[in-house]
C-alpha cells in the first residue's frame, strides 16, 4: 500500500536529509562557499544567513527541516507521485543546487516520461559551480551527486 502523500514527502526529506548533513557539514558561522555564496549550518542560505552570526544547533536543524522539506515539495510538484528514493535523491539536489535540476532538465524529461533509471544517471552531471567565473567540478559535488544517484537507483 502506498504511503498517504504528507508521510512520504516526510520521509523522502529526512532521507534526503541523511544526504545532506555529511556532504554539507556543520557551520554555525556564515561563510561564502566555493561560488561565494553566503551560507550557514547545513547549507542555507538566503535572506536568514547574517554574516557574523552564530547559530544554535536548534535553528541548525530547523533551517535544514524546513529547506529539506521546501525542496522536496518542488520536486513533488514539477512531478507528483515519484518514488520515494527518487523524489528523495532529487529532493536534495534541489536543496543543493535549486529546481532546475528537477523541473527543467534533460533529468527532469526523464522523471517526467518514468524513465528513472535515465534521470538518476543525470544527475553526476550536475557537479560543477562557478568559480572565479568558470564552471569547474567540485570534488564534494561529485561526491554528492554520486550519492544521490545511487539512492536513486537503489
Amino acid at each position: 500500500m502506498a504511503k498517504p502523500r504528507n508521510k512520504r514527502l516526510a520521509a523522502a526529506a529526512a532521507i534526503a536529509t541523511a544526504l545532506a548533513i555529511p556532504a554539507e557539514g556543520l557551520r554555525q558561522f556564515a561563510y561564502y562557499d566555493p561560488p561565494g555564496i553566503l551560507t550557514v549550518c547545513y547549507g542555507t542560505t538566503g535572506p536568514e544567513v547574517i554574516k557574523g552570526k552564530k547559530y544554535s544547533l536548534d535553528e541548525c536543524k530547523a533551517f535544514l527541516d524546513a529547506d529539506m522539506l521546501s525542496a522536496v515539495k518542488m520536486v513533488e510538484a514539477c512531478h507528483p507521485g515519484l518514488p520515494e528514493k527518487v523524489l528523495a535523491a532529487f529532493g536534495d539536489a534541489v536543496y543543493n543546487l535549486g529546481p532546475t535540476v528537477a523541473c527543467n532538465s534533460t533529468a527532469s524529461s526523464y522523471l517526467a516520461m518514468g524513465n528513472y533509471v535515465s534521470a538518476c544517471n543525470q544527475l553526476p552531471r550536475w557537479n560543477k559551480a562557478s568559480v572565479a567565473g568558470a564552471m569547474v567540478p567540485l570534488p564534494g559535488l561529485t561526491k554528492r551527486r554520486e550519492a544521490e544517484r545511487l539512492l536513486c537507483l537503489s
